[in-house]
């Protein structure tokens, strides 16, 4: 969720990360970072919020907005994630190679802050599954080791080595008018690292869907933000119409929209939908992503991509 203040492209061999023909660096772009928990701070019933340190992370040269990274993590009993050689572009047919019992999760997750000074990355995990009403096997890997997480647990990243990176998906065009948001709470992060990353003077208006009240945050930006805040309450996970009902009965801002919309698969095509065919948005204009999917695991995801 997987959240930025950029650093500059030109910043990258200041901090020793190398050139693309490092054979550390990954796909042109990326590589990898171990790091620790700094520590962890509960932000609601569903987030909480892990602060990453380590020296390798100053040579993580986030672009900001919904900068994205692989973050690897131990097995239960694993003083750290089992990653076979790391070099190349090899890495992820070794990675999966490892046996499924030894083999490091991964999961995919955004940046939510970014500090240089001790070198700290912030994470918002949510903790689907792991609540003590929750019957035994609702939490996925990922939620049980964050739910657990203490000051020293070790981590591997995989993250941007150039602030201008292909995991940045959120690009507004020249002649934007104003920019739409709309994210469930495992899209919340991001959307809070757009709206840091917005400049003063932008028109924007927001659509945040949370499973509880408590998990309303103040969300600060330099922007000219509306931000409508959906609770579901105890009925479950999102309905796919969630998120597009509430769009579709809002009055938008004339002139040339912009639109990001992130989170459950299923809500997220809905509302691009909605956008495309009943308000006439230009589909370029649109950057979609699903974060999950309701029923299926990250691992089923990858297997069928």
């Amino acid at each position: 969720m997987a959240t930025e203040p950029a650093t500059e492209p030109g910043a990258v061999a200041d901090v020793g990360v190398g050139s693309a023909d490092d054979p550390g660096i990954v796909a042109g772009q990326f590589r990898f970072f171990d790091a620790h928990v700094v520590r962890t701070h509960r932000l609601g019933p569903t987030l909480t919020r892990i602060t990453f340190g380590g020296g390798q992370l100053a040579g993580f040269a986030s672009g900001g907005r919904d900068q994205s990274f692989s973050l690897f993590l131990p097995r239960p009993g694993q003083p750290a994630p089992l990653l076979p050689d790391r070099t190349g572009d090899g890495w992820y047919r070794r990675w999966r190679l490892v046996p499924p019992e030894q083999q490091a999760v991964l999961r995919s997750y955004t940046v939510r802050a970014q500090r240089a000074e001790p070198a700290e990355l912030d994470v918002d995990f949510a903790l689907h599954g792991t609540g003590p009403d929750d019957p035994a096997g609702a939490a996925g890997p990922a939620s049980r080791w964050a739910a657990q997480a203490s000051p020293g647990d070790r981590v591997v990243l995989l993250g941007p080595a150039v602030a201008d990176n292909r995991s940045v998906g959120f690009r507004p065009p020249p002649g934007t008018d104003w920019v739409l948001l709309a994210a469930d709470e495992t899209a919340l992060p991001a959307l809070g690292g757009i709206l840091d990353w917005l400049p003063a003077g932008t028109k924007a208006k927001a659509w945040i869907e949370v499973p509880h009240a408590q998990d309303v945050q103040d969300l600060a930006s330099a922007a000219e933000v509306e931000i409508t805040w959906l609770v579901r309450g105890a009925e479950g996970p999102s309905g796919d119409g969630a998120l597009a009902d509430a769009v579709r009965a809002a009055e938008l801002p004339p002139g040339v929209p912009y639109a990001w919309i992130a989170g459950e698969s299923g809500a997220v095509k809905a509302l691009r939908r909605h956008l495309v065919r009943e308000r006439g948005f230009d589909r370029g204009n649109i950057e979609f992503s699903g974060y999950w999917r309701r029923g299926t695991s990250e691992e089923q995801l990858r297997a069928e991509a």
